[in-house]
């Protein structure tokens, strides 16, 4: 079997309902836009999509395409995966490819793959489980009191824990993580997600206060470019560190973290940020190897299969974007993610120019 064609396809993207933030100073999301569906071909017809929505997706897809990635993939065969995602490292030596674009043929292939099988990815996998709970991922809203309402309204839906994405003050926000520790009780499973926001002095004070509060995980304070600075920050606080979530290199960057004493709960791992379905593999089985976690990052499909393939992953992340929660379409009331069924990563063949991604992606990011 070999690669007939490459294409990318515009779709569109719709906005959140209301617009959020993830801090201050940081948009969360993004007003409706385009973007793109990369689209393999083959010379006996089976085929793979791979989704790329962020704001300029077509515009950049299009451009790499066509200067970069459909020479080399025409021709190829689609089941040798790991000599196509060495190659793409390879490119990006000479074209400083963009982070999300690491991970994009490689999805596709994956996809590919399930469908000629008629298997869903996580199957081809391997296979861990057929259903994962829930944590309600907040965007920050304008007050305590609304973050409470909201963990209130999240855990009444059935989710099995709470994430704080909060305002970026480091007082304000152990302040916030205190109240809510209070609020709910000490049953149930809190996180802290920085979203990078923070210098290491604010990082160690917000740290305590994670400690005293008994959180499950700390997750990116700052900013992942300095390992050493992660280093320090395990050493000062008690809270357990989930990191390498946008640090480029996949594994290999990932085992730095590891090997510097910064990931003392676990790494991140996703296809969009950590190269495809087979980097998010490797980051998995590296951190098993440490018996460390490996977390699933975001609420894209395919981290539905990720989820059910990596042993060492505790939840799905689902975002809860307004203050007024309704569950993620794919948790059930049992605050469950079941395993899907359909063959390769079930987003639809057919997505095209002037067709929205509504029914398949969650809240843009």
């Amino acid at each position: 079997m070999k690669i007939t064609s490459v294409e990318v396809h515009r779709v569109e993207v719709p906005p959140a309902d209301p617009p959020f933030l993830w801090r201050e100073g940081l948009a969360g999301s993004a007003p409706v836009g385009d973007g793109a569906v990369l689209h393999l071909g083959t010379d006996e017809g089976a085929e793979g999509v791979a989704l790329l929505a962020r704001p300029g997706a077509h515009a950049m897809l299009t451009s790499l395409v066509d200067v970069v990635f459909r020479e080399e993939l025409l021709g190829a065969d689609p089941f040798q995966r790991e000599w196509l995602w060495h190659r793409v490292w390879e490119l990006d030596r000479i074209h400083e490819l963009p982070l999300p674009a690491l991970g994009l043929i490689d999805t596709a292939l994956w996809d590919l793959a399930g469908r000629h099988y008629g298997e869903p990815v996580w199957r081809l996998l391997g296979g861990y489980r057929e259903a994962i709970p829930a944590y309600a991922s907040t965007s920050t809203f304008a007050s305590t009191e609304e973050f409470l309402d909201v963990a209130d309204q999240s855990l009444a839906l059935g989710y099995r824990g709470i994430k704080l994405h909060a305002w970026g003050d480091a007082r304000r926000d152990a302040a916030l993580c205190l109240a809510l520790r209070e609020h709910v009780g000490p049953d149930v499973p809190l996180m802290y997600d920085g979203s990078a926001g923070f210098d290491l002095p604010d990082a160690i004070h917000l740290g305590r206060a994670l400690s005293e509060a008994d959180y499950s995980w700390y997750e990116e304070p700052m900013r992942e470019f300095s390992i050493s600075s992660y280093q320090r920050l395990a050493a000062c606080v008690d809270i357990p560190l989930l990191v390498a979530e946008t640090s480029d290199g996949a594994h290999m960057n990932t085992a730095d973290f590891i090997k510097a004493g910064a990931a003392t709960f676990g790494v991140r791992a996703s296809t969009n940020l950590r190269g495809g379905i087979t980097g998010a593999m490797r980051i998995a089985h590296l951190a098993d190897s440490f018996q460390l976690r490996a977390e699933v990052h975001g609420s894209d499909l395919p981290h539905h299969h990720l989820c059910m393939a990596i042993p060492n992953t505790t939840y799905y992340e689902s975002l809860v974007t307004s203050a007024h929660v309704v569950r993620e379409r794919h948790v059930d009331a049992d605050g469950l993610v079941h395993a899907p069924t359909a063959p390769g990563i079930s987003l639809p063949l057919g997505l095209g120019y002037g067709k929205t991604l509504e029914p398949f992606v969650e809240t843009p990011r």
